[in-house]
């Protein structure tokens, strides 16, 4: 069972942690544990009853009422406006406790439901990419063990190599080749999945190396099929190397590709971009940059 505090209640919640305890004090809607040495702490069961009582009171439930109703109560009516509400914020949440309790049914539940509301690509930009910016957070700040971290990220991983089979591997023969690969030490896999799955439904060739790619690994890839465009993602320091040096080693690999780079390293120290490289600021550049390159297609 783990444990929290009314720190890590506001970091999982967004209540503030003032809030909480006056929901605590004069309602009674929470009723946090003591350790021996009379410090309050708080429970799965907690964080689970205060999720549903914040998603509750966002549906127009007033504390007053709230503390009034059985646990049982709250759940079945937080079950029932989780059937017919879509919202974000609540699918966000819903994900987040998913999480927490290592609940892979209603992981795939929520991710399936808003799937075939939307399209796997608003499912993993409206509802994924926030879901994994409130988990960044949580992690720095020490709310969620790396098994909570592992557990999602394999899960979301799975989707998007099953959404990536599901596109055809045929392209046209102007199709522009994308070549997509991580440096050696890098660790943001679900974001390069991201671009494979992106590519291939825009209907571009991809060439996929994956994880722990050298330069010398990129230079023999490139040198038979000379992709018109290299993407990679430098967001952790580069080992034993600046990253001015590598970006240089890399472009003079890519056989007069162009390279596509995004990555926080990118802007911790200036950065001398050779001629054939760009820098790509986050998903939405990156998502206009491909929508750019489609209307010049046709």
């Amino acid at each position: 069972m783990a444990i929290y505090s009314i720190r890590d209640l506001e970091k999982l919640t967004g209540i503030k942690a003032h809030t909480i305890r006056i929901w605590e004090q004069r309602y009674r809607l929470i009723e946090p544990a003591r350790t021996d040495t009379n410090i309050r702490y708080y429970t799965d069961e907690n964080l689970r009853h205060l999720f549903n009582i914040a998603l509750l009171n966002r549906h127009g439930y007033k504390i007053s009422r709230l503390a009034k109703m059985q646990p049982e109560e709250i759940a079945a009516r937080v079950s029932e406006i989780a059937e017919n509400n879509g919202s974000q914020n609540a699918q966000i949440d819903a994900l987040t406790l998913a999480m927490i309790d290592l609940d892979e049914s209603t992981f795939d539940r929520i991710f399936q439901a808003y799937t075939w509301e939307h399209s796997f690509e608003k499912t993993m930009l409206e509802l994924v990419y926030p879901f994994l910016d409130k988990l960044n957070v949580l992690w720095l700040t020490n709310s969620v063990s790396p098994a909570h971290e592992k557990f999602i990220g394999n899960l979301i991983r799975r989707k998007l190599m099953c959404a990536i089979d599901k596109e055809s591997v045929e392209t046209t023969r102007d199709a522009p080749t994308f070549l997509l690969y991580m440096p050696e030490g890098e660790s943001q896999e679900l974001t390069l999945l991201f671009m494979h799955y992106l590519l291939r439904h825009r209907g571009h060739r991809v060439i996929y190396l994956g994880a722990n790619t050298s330069v010398n690994d990129l230079r023999d890839a490139c040198q038979p099929i000379r992709p018109q465009f290299i993407f990679t993602i430098l967001q952790e320091p580069l080992p034993r190397q600046s990253i001015q040096n590598y970006i240089d080693a890399a472009s003079n690999a890519v056989m007069g590709g162009q390279m596509l780079l995004t990555g926080s390293q990118l802007f911790v120290n200036p950065v001398k971009l050779p001629s054939n490289a760009t820098v790509l600021n986050g998903l939405q550049d990156t998502l206009q940059f491909l929508d750019a390159l489609k209307v010049k297609k046709k």
